[in-house]
C-alpha cells in the first residue's frame, strides 16, 4: 500500500510540474519572482520533449508500482496519461521538436511581456 501511495504521490508531482511548465510563465506574470523558477522547468521540459528523454520521475513512478504489485508501463509519463488528450496517434519525433519549440516560443512572447511590465513599473 505504501508503494501505492508513493506512486500517486509521483504521479500528482509530476503532473503539477508538467502543468507549471506548461503555464507557469502565466504565473510569473501575476508574481514575477516565479520566472526565475519557472524558466529552469521550462528549459528541462524542452529538453525532455525535444530530445526524446524520459523524465526520471516516470522509471521512479513506474518502480514503486511495480513494487505496489501494479503493472508498471513503458515509455514516458506524457505517452501513458497524457498522448490521447494533447498528442494525435502516432506522434512523430519531428512532432515533439515542434511542440518544443512552440513550448519555447510561447513562453518568449509571454516573458517578453513580462520583462515589459517590469520596465513600466520602474519608469
Amino acid at each position: 500500500m505504501t508503494y501505492r501511495i508513493l506512486a500517486d504521490l509521483v504521479l500528482v508531482v509530476h503532473g503539477l510540474f508538467v502543468a507549471f511548465v506548461m503555464f507557469g510563465g502565466l504565473l510569473a506574470l501575476w508574481k514575477p519572482r516565479i520566472a526565475y523558477v519557472h524558466l529552469p522547468a521550462m528549459a528541462w521540459g524542452a529538453l525532455v520533449i525535444g530530445m526524446g528523454w524520459i523524465c526520471p520521475l516516470t522509471p521512479l513512478e513506474v518502480s514503486l508500482r511495480e513494487q505496489a504489485g501494479q503493472e508498471g508501463y513503458a515509455g514516458g509519463f506524457i505517452e501513458h496519461y497524457i498522448l490521447g488528450i494533447i498528442y494525435p496517434e502516432g506522434i512523430t519525433r519531428q512532432t515533439q521538436v515542434i511542440l518544443a519549440a512552440l513550448l519555447i516560443v510561447g513562453n518568449i512572447a509571454i516573458y517578453a511581456l513580462w520583462a515589459r511590465r517590469r520596465r513600466a513599473s520602474r519608469s
